[in-house]
């Protein structure tokens, strides 16, 4: 079951289907339920409830689906260990929560199905070299991580549908320049996000205000830590370039060069 919240990245959930579907003999179910993801995240802006908020509906939707399915028992999730060690302690014992991973602390407590989480204690690098020895499409292994919460926790403070459309169009001309560099496989993660702020810029003879988008990319082999990509002047500047002139709303471009620590690889 693929569940669209409405915080997808561009032509992300027919690509997802066309992948599931021609590679793998399933009778998969595509359930657009993004009115009701951002309905609910309206007017939020702390990540710790949008994550939460997520987290909640995603079960409550898997249960509606489930209910309509004869002898549907179990949920199973790909949860990583980083999703654990970020949103609680695997052993039991004190930890700081850094953000709950909506598949992990933005649970709830109790849910009418069964929970299997078969990658839980597996690192991403781990998770790659399953799939390889599994035989997986490499399309499917080398894919970069995609955070469950989607565009929400690229969208810091209030989520609005013309800021995830604006950010769509500035994710899809950031990867497009990634892949068009043959950079794409040298690169852990990478996306664009769009700030809550609106800065003053000039276009041919004329004043504008409109949103500042920050572009990040990262190298690491389980994603405990990460270390800033480094592009080159002229990749950021044919970049930067391209999403101020194609994307309508943006006027402004920064490159994120905070590793992790101390950041997250994520903005939220």
């Amino acid at each position: 079951m693929f569940v669209d919240h409405g915080l997808l990245r561009k032509n992300e959930a027919e690509q997802v289907v066309a992948m599931f579907r021609d590679n793998y003999n399933l009778n998969l179910i595509h359930a657009d339920e993004s009115d009701l993801f951002l309905g609910a995240l309206e007017g939020v802006s702390d990540p710790e409830v949008k994550r939460k908020t997520i987290g909640r509906l995603f079960i409550d939707v898997f249960q509606k689906y489930a209910n309509e399915i004869e002898g549907a028992e179990f949920l199973a999730q790909g949860t990583l260990y980083p999703d654990v060690i970020e949103s609680v302690s695997f052993s039991g014992g004190p930890s700081v929560t850094i953000k709950s991973h909506h598949n992990v602390g933005g649970l709830p407590e109790k849910m009418g199905l069964k929970l299997i989480e078969p990658l839980r204690e597996l690192f991403k690098d781990e998770v790659r070299a399953l799939g390889r020895e599994l035989g997986l499409p490499a399309s499917f292994i080398g894919r970069h991580p995609f955070p469950g919460p989607g565009l929400a926790i690229r969208c810091p403070g209030e989520i609005t549908r013309e800021k995830l459309a604006i950010l769509r169009e500035a994710d899809a001309v950031y990867i497009d320049q990634i892949r068009k560099h043959g950079l794409y496989d040298d690169i852990w993660q990478a996306f664009a996000a769009i700030l809550p702020m609106k800065t003053v810029g000039v276009m041919g003879d004329g004043r504008t205000y409109d949103y500042a988008v920050a572009i990040r990319a990262v190298t690491s082999v389980d994603g405990m830590t990460a270390d800033t990509y480094p592009f080159t002047n002229d990749f950021l500047g044919e970049t930067m370039t391209r999403i101020i002139n194609e994307v309508k709303g943006v006027n402004r471009v920064f490159y994120d060069l905070t590793s992790k620590p101390p950041g997250t690889i994520e903005l939220e």
